[in-house]
């Protein structure tokens, strides 16, 4: 929609076209004709609407049936806003828009007006430079709900962390038996199953949420709580919330549903 908004920024009306009402689909037709490049979108972006019209005009009851098809299972499926910005947003997938924009830059004299935000010598060339970054992305994946937060799942988190404590246990093979006997009696054990609860619901509280963001993690972090002991790994994070940092640290037994020494 920002890109848009320039595009359109004094944008002369025999480039706008005189009786068009999307006028940037006017304007990336009139560059198609010269710009082999934006040429190419146009073909992309007006097949793409002829499947949308295919779409609406379809009966409901046969839709079901087409989607088994190999053609039609291949069709995009367009939010209303991805086709209200069709020709941008194709420009972008494609990773010509910083390309097309360039090429508006350059020959700005032939679609806008003197004043116009591309026909200005700084601005112009800052918003083809800008468009750069986002046209190097890959825009494979859509957006869920909860896609500002993309850590790993928790039981994901579990699997790294014992595959990982695996490699610190090598050096502390004492430690080896001890542990394979709590195994054997815990499933008749209500506290362990407490612990291995408590253990599920801290490794969630890793993954990132709308409430607390995970900044910083670092398993096998080693913390000897008293001088005569042995040094235990464990789990260490730094998480921020809105009003605070808080630093977690949970000894591997834990993360990994066993209770370990109750000392």
């Amino acid at each position: 929609g920002v890109v848009e908004a320039c595009l359109l920024h004094m944008l002369k009306r025999r480039a706008a076209g005189f009786l068009r009402t999307d006028k940037v689909a006017a304007l990336f037709t009139k560059v198609g004709k010269t710009f082999e490049i934006a040429g190419d979108i146009c073909k992309k972006v007006q097949e793409l609407q002829q499947q949308v019209e295919s779409r609406k005009n379809q009966p409901s009851g046969q839709e079901p049936l087409k989607r088994q098809g190999s053609t039609t299972s291949k069709t995009p499926v367009l939010t209303p806003q991805a086709i209200k910005h069709i020709w941008v947003r194709t420009a972008l997938i494609e990773k010509v828009l910083d390309k097309i924009v360039q090429y508006i830059v350059d020959n700005c004299s032939k679609y806008y007006e003197k004043e116009a935000l591309l026909a200005d010598p700084v601005c112009g060339p800052i918003l083809a430079s800008l468009l750069v970054g986002p046209c190097a992305l890959e825009y494979t994946k859509l957006k869920t709900a909860d896609h500002y937060w993309t850590d790993p799942s928790a039981d994901e988190l579990v699997q790294r962390h014992r595959i990982h404590g695996v490699h610190g246990r090598q050096d502390s093979p004492s430690k080896r038996p001890a542990l394979g006997v709590r195994k054997r009696h815990s499933s008749g054990s209500t506290s362990e199953d407490r612990f291995a609860a408590s253990a599920r619901e801290y490794v969630e509280s890793l993954h990132q949420n709308s409430r607390t963001h995970l900044l910083y993690g670092k398993n096998n972090v080693l913390v000897q709580p008293k001088d005569d002991l042995e040094a235990i790994p464990g789990y260490l994070s730094l998480h921020q919330s809105a009003d605070s940092l808080t630093l977690k640290w949970t000894p591997n037994q834990l993360m990994n549903g066993t209770l370990g020494d109750s000392e």
